[in-house]
């Protein structure tokens, strides 16, 4: 009985090799192939970023920075583009993440499962998918003539934070559904209130995939220009808004949330439908600082991330 059993374990044995044999051949030829894609893709990048840097490096300069847009492209400057960007998305942050966060948390932890919350899920997956233009003529029609905002940066940054609504959502939603089961449940068994439980314990957790959601929405608002165009941002302007601090009480000043503004990706739309050569170049460089303005608010967050990680013990 023991020779035959070996006979016929033999084979299964040999069998079995080979299954493990192809099984690591496949990983590997997987493995080489993302590999090569994400080299692919990393080079794309480079070269774009190097095409761009090269064209625009001769007019990267402190005076670019603080000068206003002008007729002649040796004096064009981007002040007021950048400074437009910077305080849009500033709007954008603060109007999209309580607001994203916050419907994540319902959706996830006070929500019943019915129809509706099904509804509202499927919804909210489907706008990550509307093409950035149409969030544009939505806000044309609510905010700038039914709410009478005007083209201003409040517009504006109302605006793309519709845009990236949907994605803060759903990465938030991802993020509180990775916090273990059993940090929930201790957090009763001491006897805390859900909404105890949800803000010392659910939300600090999953701040990192949180950050994580909100680094890709704002990487997205950032670069959009159709939205920005169709509420009626301005592609000239010499002018910067008023400062948000006064020396009069209360020392704040809200009058630049009203104010008419244009934001970096307009300002290169403008030079590079000119066909001065020069004017091109300008487009450039702008997209250089367009670029490294995406990259350092990335990093902030990405770091910021980390921080937060790096304390949370399971």
């Amino acid at each position: 009985m023991s020779a035959a059993a070996t006979e016929v374990a033999a084979p299964q044995v040999g069998e079995i090799r080979t299954l493990i044999a192809s099984g690591k051949r496949r990983q590997v030829i997987f493995a080489a192939a993302g590999v090569f894609c994400t080299a692919f893709a990393v080079l794309v990048l480079v070269a774009a970023f190097l095409d761009l840097l090269i064209d625009g490096l001769p007019r990267l300069s402190w005076n670019f920075l603080t000068s206003f847009p002008s007729r002649r492209a040796s004096e064009a400057g981007i002040l007021s583009a950048w400074v437009g960007s910077a305080i849009v998305m500033l709007v954008t942050m603060f109007a999209a993440v309580p607001i994203g966060v916050g419907a994540a948390v319902y959706l996830e932890e006070y929500a019943k499962k019915n129809w509706i919350t099904d509804l509202i899920e499927i919804n909210v997956t489907n706008l990550a998918g509307v093409p950035s233009i149409v969030y544009g003529l939505l806000a044309l029609g609510l905010f700038v003539y039914q709410f009478g905002f005007g083209e201003s940066v409040l517009t504006a940054g109302l605006t793309l934070a519709l845009l990236i609504l949907p994605i803060v959502i759903v990465s938030s939603r991802e993020a509180l559904r990775t916090v273990p089961g059993h940090v929930r449940e201790a957090a009763y068994a001491l006897g805390a209130t859900r909404w105890q439980m949800i803000s010392d314990h659910l939300l600090p957790y999953s701040r990192g995939g949180i950050l994580t959601g909100i680094i890709l929405g704002m990487a997205e608002a950032i670069g959009q220009t159709a939205p920005i165009i169709t509420i009626g941002a301005l592609t000239f302007i010499a002018f910067l808004p008023p400062p948000p601090f006064s020396a009069e009480f209360p020392f704040l000043n809200f009058d630049w949330i009203r104010s008419e503004f244009t934001v970096l990706p307009i300002q290169m739309y403008n030079w590079v439908s000119r066909p001065d050569k020069a004017f091109q170049l300008n487009a450039a460089a702008a997209g250089v600082i367009l670029l490294g303005m995406t990259l350092v608010m990335n990093g902030l967050a990405i770091y910021l991330r980390y921080q937060v990680r790096k304390k949370i013990k399971w």
